[in-house]
């Protein structure tokens, strides 16, 4: 690979071009900047902005915010699920200390977790392929429309990806290096933290470890070397910790591990075609294709390092069956993979333009051709982010909260309350939505649960309003519309009702 001509040599070229590549890919991640953290799965995003908003307030006295708004804030912290350990929660909270409670904040960590993260891709890259390889899998990693919607949401995982991406760096060094101690540890501590920011991490991580083992040779006599216990203690050791406390001491965890595996989706299209779905939206079904060509340009032992990654990806998505043909964040550690797949083929292919573009004119043609196409693909992100305004909603949720008053409600709304919670300060009852009755009643197999009126009952008439600003799920639950059709509307505004159902 290293012996291809490349095509941004000399050295001032290529240096320029991945400067350009991460200035271009870090303004466009803090574009629209202070938005609501409505753009990607606000649901996520909002369950951490209450966290953090809640161990910030456990920080404030009296005097600095009101009684209950300080108690409300707490209550919202610990009453919400724990998916995962709390410490980009904890990061933003120590900021909000300086900064005052501003939610944007935790856009530029998450911004900065994914450009530290395409360094040492671009270093791996280079390392595997060539300096021209590593700059395609750099753009691609940070110019992808989803990956800079992703990148930048308020939830762990573009930190998990990151660290992902330094264990692939480090332990590939340490399989380019006999018996070297030093890339054994790093490898073992920035693997281990993946797995213990977010559990699901242990997939690349161990897909990552076997693929530099058998780039060293046998399997077999790499299990003999005493780095890999090192690196294989140090990796399992954080996330163990955090399981066995948060499954036999706070006992908060173990429901968390329910409903990820649900056998019966292998039988069920559904289950590939939308795992398709999700892969068309995350990566794109062509670029995909690119990636999986790229494997072919790679000798025996990177094929075997990136065809792991691939593998520790798919029995990633057989586990986790259900989340990966339905969330798409969850296939957002395949970006690094598909980067650094397509770095062999772009070395090709930029080591035969290097041959064709002989003459300086034409460099800068290609060149000009180049960043006319990086433009253009990052101004039709920016337009999809300036589409929409979300700042309006703030105000739509504390007009909310003011019509309810200290009314007990319940509600189908967006997040299952998040946003009343965040910025309207009050808590409500969710109704199910009509992806939640499907979840439970057909995946999961109950079907001996309440039938519509026992639901209603149970939920609803114990309650004095109840509130819908979700009115596409709405359409889709005609129990529910016919039923709430009988009781008066309380009060009506742009994007909620609220009905009265007290009598």
């Amino acid at each position: 690979m290293k012996d291809n001509p490349s095509f941004f040599a000399p050295r001032i070229t290529w240096i320029t071009a991945l400067l350009v590549i991460f200035i271009l890919g870090f303004a466009i991640r803090l574009y629209d900047l202070t938005d609501l953290p409505l753009d990607f799965h606000p649901t996520r995003q909002l369950l951490s902005a209450l966290k953090a908003r809640g161990m910030y307030y456990q920080t404030l006295s009296a005097a600095d915010v009101p009684a209950e708004q300080r108690a409300f804030a707490i209550q919202q912290w610990r009453f919400r699920a724990s998916v995962e350990p709390e410490f980009f929660e904890r990061i933003i909270t120590f900021t909000y200390k300086f900064t005052g409670e501003q939610v944007w904040i935790a856009r530029i960590y998450s911004s900065l977790f994914w450009m530290i993260g395409a360094v040492f891709l671009f270093l791996l890259a280079r390392d595997i392929t060539s300096t021209d390889g590593a700059l395609a899998a750099t753009a691609f990693y940070l110019f992808s429309p989803y990956a800079i919607l992703a990148s930048r949401s308020f939830q762990p995982d573009p930190l998990m990806v990151m660290l992902i991406i330094i264990f692939l760096w480090a332990v590939y060094q340490w399989a380019q290096r006999p018996a070297s101690y030093f890339y054994a540890i790093l490898a073992g501590l920035f693997g281990g933290f993946a797995i213990f920011i977010k559990l699901v991490a242990a997939f690349f991580v161990i897909g990552g470890g076997v693929g530099a083992l058998l780039g060293r040779g046998s399997l077999r006599e790499a299990l003999k070397q005493p780095q890999v216990y090192v690196m294989s203690v140090l990796g399992v050791l954080p996330g163990a910790v955090y399981v066995l406390y948060g499954v036999f001491i706070a006992g908060y965890l173990g429901r968390q591990f329910g409903g990820r595996f649900i056998p019966s989706l292998f039988l069920s299209p559904s289950y590939y075609l939308g795992w398709i779905g999700m892969l068309n939206l995350v990566i794109g079904g062509f670029v995909l294709m690119i990636a999986m060509l790229g494997l072919f340009f790679l000798d025996r032992e990177k094929r075997r390092f990136l065809l792991s990654l691939w593998a520790g990806y798919a029995f990633f998505g057989i586990y986790f069956n259900y989340h990966i043909s339905s969330h798409d964040y969850y296939s957002l550690p395949l970006i690094p993979i598909v980067a650094l797949s397509i770095a062999p083929l772009a070395d090709w292919f930029f080591a035969q333009l290097a041959k064709i573009a002989v003459t300086r004119l034409m460099r800068f043609a290609v060149i000009g051709l180049l960043l006319l196409g990086s433009f253009m693909s990052l101004w039709s992100t920016r337009s999809q982010m300036k589409s929409v305004d979300y700042r309006p909603d703030a105000q739509m949720w504390a007009e909310i909260s003011e019509k309810i008053g200290d009314k007990n409600s319940v509600g189908l709304t967006q997040d299952y309350g998040s946003r009343l919670a965040y910025w309207g300060w009050k808590n409500i009852s969710s109704w199910p939505t009509h992806g939640d009755l499907i979840y439970h009643n057909d995946l999961r197999g109950a079907h001996d649960g309440p039938d519509f009126e026992e639901q209603f009952e149970e939920l609803a008439l114990k309650k004095e309003f109840f509130l819908v600003t979700d009115f596409s799920d709405l359409a889709l639950q005609p129990f529910l519309q016919e039923k709430l059709s009988e009781y008066p509307v309380f009060a009506k505004g742009n994007g909620y009702v609220i009905y009265d159902i007290s009598q």
